[in-house]
């Protein structure tokens, strides 16, 4: 499974990163390594859900953080 972590600043000068491969995962911070650091925690924490109650095989995982600008 490859996790892609998007990043993008808000209107309102919040970031916000989401991983379009688990709907429901993103989180804001104040920075795009905050926000990234925040979606990576909580990627890794549903993924552990989901294996620890069986709804998901393990597999290979790797993840991709773009670098901020």
């Amino acid at each position: 499974m490859d996790i892609i972590i998007d990043c993008e600043q808000e209107d309102d000068g919040r970031w916000l990163a989401e991983v379009e491969q688990l709907p429901g995962v993103l989180a804001y911070g104040s920075s795009p390594n905050e926000a990234m650091t925040k979606a990576q925690v909580l990627a890794l924490r549903v993924l552990a859900d989901k294996l620890e109650h069986g709804e998901a095989n393990p597999v290979a995982i790797n993840i991709s953080i773009p670098v901020a600008a």
